[in-house]
């Protein structure tokens, strides 16, 4: 292989690996493929598994074009050929092909050369490479076949981990999901039932002890506000501040503003250093804040709590620590009461950190998460 081309697609692999969702994934690869065949258009089809295609991936064309040929093609003919056999093929003239089914939407452009190279991943064929007209020759050759088989072998790695990644993060909403339908049953339903026992007794009361129903009213008015302020509270962790524009630091003091207002305690925040680090690390530090806070406030009957937030020697490091009524990690069946520790271990892994629970009865707990910048 020339150095120019091994080049080329040492670049195309390195850009393709920095992608982490399967469209930009796709859309990479089939521009890669475009390139380093010489090729004038582009394609990446990936079966339904139903005669079509879930997805048509082209490169070269305009979007008007793509527009006018209308919607995407079947998995029949040459198409449907290289998702059936792992093996490559190349021809200098399309229509000559038996396999060549010779109607093409009004739209479309002539094509001649063609080179078809299938993606394999685990023995099975998940899409296919699809090349036509070589832009610098009449037809592929063996070495532009060679160069895209390559391709295709690390395509099928780069679109398995997308996938993969991408049902990662599924999971995690799904997960976030029920601790918050969790929140709101334990939290807001238990006050609104209380709502409507102090309700009942006060219309009861009202004809014979006006005195009392008053005293019901104004608790129902205490049990309104506090369910009020939980609902506020949920909706800022359904809805948190935006972490690429204000960054870890101010999404904190934002979260723990709010959680003073709604719990009436001493939280203090203490920020050390430039906190930042990208995005989707800043969402993971977060959600590990937040649930920590949220065993401290709701679990741990705690009067104090400090959270420290430090950036060092290229690691973050976040604490937070309590003076409640402590609890034994260690113990039997923790971990199937406090579902937040394993969220909170997994997100650490994750992030290639670790996370530490320092806690005993009587004595509080002390969270601490480190994770590289």
């Amino acid at each position: 292989m020339q150095r120019g081309a091994l080049e080329a697609m040492s670049e195309a692999v390195l850009a393709i690996a920095t992608e982490r969702e399967v469209d930009p994934v796709l859309r990479r690869l089939v521009e890669s493929a475009r390139e380093l065949a010489g090729a004038r258009y582009a394609a990446l089809g990936i079966p339904d598994g139903s005669g079509a295609f879930a997805q048509f991936i082209t490169a070269g064309m305009s979007d008007e074009l793509i527009a006018a040929m209308g919607p995407l093609p079947r998995t029949h003919g040459l198409l449907g050929a290289m998702l059936e056999s792992p093996e490559s093929y190349r021809t200098t003239d399309i229509r000559q092909d038996p396999r060549f089914r010779g109607w093409w939407p009004r739209a479309h452009p002539t094509m001649r050369s063609f080179l078809g190279v299938p993606i394999v991943a685990r023995g099975e064929i998940i899409a296919a490479f699809y090349l036509t007209d070589c832009e610098h020759a009449d037809d592929f050759s063996s070495e532009d076949q060679r160069l895209i088989e390559m391709l295709a072998a690390h395509a099928a790695v780069a679109i398995e981990n997308a996938r993969l990644l991408e049902r990662s993060r599924e999971l995690s909403i799904v997960e976030e999901r029920n601790r918050l339908a969790r929140e709101l049953h334990d939290a807001v339903s238990q006050k609104l039932f209380g709502l409507v026992l102090n309700a009942e007794s006060a219309a009861t009361l009202l004809g014979r002890d006006p005195d009392a129903a008053g005293v019901q009213i104004a608790g129902i008015r205490e049990l309104a506000q506090e369910a009020l302020e939980e609902l506020r509270g949920l909706i800022f962790e359904l809805r948190p501040a935006d972490l690429e524009e204000e960054g870890l630091a101010a999404t904190l003091r934002k979260h723990v503003d709010m959680l003073r207002r709604v719990h009436g305690r001493d939280v203090e925040l203490r920020i050390s250093g430039a906190p930042r680090s990208a995005a989707e690390t800043d969402g993971e530090v977060l959600r590990i804040a937040q649930e920590a806070l949220n065993n401290a406030l709701r679990h741990a009957d705690a009067e104090r709590i400090e959270l420290r937030l430090q950036a060092r020697d290229g690691r973050l490091t976040l604490t937070v620590a309590d003076d409640g009524v402590g609890f034994d990690p260690a113990a039997p069946g923790v971990r199937s009461r406090r579902l937040g520790l394993t969220s909170m271990e997994e997100r650490a892994r994750a992030l290639g950190g670790s996370l530490a629970v320092v806690s005993r009865p009587g004595d509080g707990t002390t969270v601490t998460l480190e994770v590289p910048r």
